[in-house]
């Protein structure tokens, strides 16, 4: 995919601030701190677009970003940071779950696991949330570069095992660093934005 443009369009904290329009979205969704900002980044070939932090639960909203006038990536906060008061907590659910069940033009969601940790409960709840409401989803592992070859295979035979069984649903091993898994991964977006 060649990136010609990368926008930032929006911060929504409600469905009235959602850009208005029939471009295809994707969605990307993870645990906080799972390097959600810097996947999108690289997958736009920007450093800084998506701001990245350190400090876990700092997306609060729905970042919006027009790409190419031709897609929008949608960064939702992230879920399970415990420092975050449960008020706040339960306001990003309800944002997310209402725009990930309502959202007419939403063609996949990223579901972000870190390559390096076992599956949560968490992870692994949201997963089953997307099938029960029957969103499309694909499966990132990402920080792929903090791990050796061995590992890396080990881990994802334990991801693979833990979230996708025989389903045959895609798993894609993502470095931002290396770029690893940066062509599979637009193979599989490109076919979800380019189906009607």
């Amino acid at each position: 995919m060649k990136i010609i443009s990368a926008e930032f369009i929006i911060s929504a904290v409600s469905d009235q601030q959602y850009p208005r329009g029939e471009l295809p979205e994707i969605a990307f969704v993870g645990r906080s701190n799972v390097g959600k900002s810097s996947l999108i980044n690289s997958l736009l070939n920007r450093k800084k677009l998506v701001k990245t932090s350190a400090t876990p639960g700092k997306t609060q909203m729905i970042n919006f970003f027009d790409v190419n006038h031709e897609f929008v990536f949608a960064d939702l906060p992230g879920y399970g940071f415990a420092k975050v008061p449960k008020a706040v907590q339960k306001k990003w659910q309800t944002l997310v779950e209402q725009y990930l069940t309502s959202r007419e033009n939403l063609r996949a969601v990223i579901l972000i696991v870190d390559i390096r940790r076992k599956p949560t409960d968490l992870d692994l709840h949201m997963q089953e949330w997307l099938e029960q409401v029957e969103v499309d989803y694909i499966l990132v592992a990402t920080k792929a570069d903090k791990l050796s070859q061995a590992e890396q295979s080990k881990q994802l035979k334990q991801i693979r095992q833990a979230f996708l069984k025989d389903t045959g649903q895609e798993l894609v091993a993502y470095s931002s660093k290396n770029q690893r898994g940066r062509k599979e991964l637009w193979k599989l977006l490109q076919n979800r934005i380019e189906e009607n």
